[in-house]
């Protein structure tokens, strides 16, 4: 019986170790895509071109991966998150965001499958 629970909680921990860590799933996007100053100083980041908060850090070493898995390991929450941003990125900032899919996806092996991911389907 030891041994079953021990291989359950084994089995959980994989699991969990499959998606990125929720720590930023209640992290206020609405202000984030409101907010013009507050959304280039992000991107600025993403793109090495400005300071990085301790959350944009955290983003921008996760945003390679997420782009090339088309964001597997994220929770749903997350998903949303990031959907929101991005159009908001695309909308207000286009350039930019033809800067950052050219850094994080240089041979655009991942960019229609990661639109697909960004528009909901």
């Amino acid at each position: 019986m030891r041994a079953f629970i021990i291989l359950c909680c084994l089995v959980v921990a994989v699991f969990a170790a499959d998606k990125y860590n929720s720590k930023y799933d209640n992290f206020d996007v609405d202000t984030l895509i409101t907010n013009d100053r507050l959304l280039k100083a992000y991107v600025n980041c993403f793109l090495d071109k400005g300071r990085c908060t301790p959350e944009g850090s955290d983003f921008k070493k996760t945003l390679p991966e997420a782009v090339e898995t088309i964001c597997s390991k994220c929770t749903e929450k997350q998903k949303l998150n990031i959907r929101k941003v991005i159009k908001a990125i695309q909308q207000k900032h286009p350039k930019q965001w033809e800067e950052l899919v050219k850094k994080n996806d240089p041979s655009g092996k991942h960019r229609a499958d990661f639109d697909k991911f960004i528009q909901g389907s």
